[in-house]
């Protein structure tokens, strides 16, 4: 049982740090692009805050895993500190400044608009499935750790029947739909650097979870690839 005092100071975390998120992204979207009337920041700032909110009323049903995801816990692989400041950090502000300024000076010009419907569409499935995964996965950690204070198990129900990281297939999907969604072909160059990074870690990721975590070698012999079926 999860004290209430760790409880609640994991709500405050969790609300404050998405308020600083839905902060930077409007920030970075209107003040960098100098467009109030940018439709499509609008609508991206729109699905964030429908995403948050679904999120966070997924955790507070699981309070072990809203402390988990808000607090830096013992037992982080260093390699993965680096790796999540670059995904949750770096590329998305690089991301979302790149596109702020497509938009201002119209680097790219005129987007199709089947492009930007696909970003969104891209966007919202990466969402769906992130959060399928996350109401599946108790263990659905924001760092790479093996959670023995926790009692971790292997997880093969929902999404985890087809492949071994649906949640970063979700966040491949969100990743790749935001520069298409804002119109910026410029902002495809860091968001190029965070798919290779979230790649990576799915790689060290999966390595640490056959050496650590009992019964998960038998599990990749069930469900073979780890982010997209029949490829890898």
């Amino acid at each position: 049982m999860v004290p209430a005092s760790e409880i609640a100071a994991a709500t405050r975390k969790a609300l404050i740090k998405a308020i600083v998120f839905q902060g930077l992204l409007a920030g970075l979207l209107l003040g960098g692009s100098g467009d109030a009337r940018w439709v499509a920041a609008w609508l991206l700032l729109a699905v964030f805050v429908t995403a948050q909110l679904a999120a966070f009323r997924e955790m507070k049903r699981k309070p072990d895993l809203l402390v988990e995801r808000t607090t830096l816990q013992p037992g982080t692989k260093s390699w993965d500190k680096l790796l999540v400041a670059l995904l949750a950090i770096v590329v998305p502000l690089t991301v979302w400044m790149t596109a702020a300024l497509d938009h201002r000076y119209g680097w790219t010009g005129r987007e199709p608009i089947v492009l930007a419907a696909a970003g969104f569409i891209l966007i919202v499935l990466g969402v769906r499935l992130t959060q399928w995964a996350i109401a599946q996965n108790r263990f659905f950690a924001a760092t790479v750790r093996i959670q023995n204070d926790r009692g971790q198990t292997v997880v093969s129900t929902g999404p985890y029947g087809y492949v071994r990281h649906p949640g970063y297939v979700g966040m491949l999907a969100l990743t790749i739909g935001t520069p298409l969604a804002l119109g910026s072909e410029w902002a495809l160059l860091p968001t190029a650097v965070g798919v290779a990074v979230l790649i990576v870690r799915t790689a060290l990721e999966d390595r640490t979870l056959q050496a650590e975590l009992p019964g998960y070698v038998d599990y990749t012999r069930r469900v073979r690839f780890r982010l997209v079926p029949y490829v890898w």
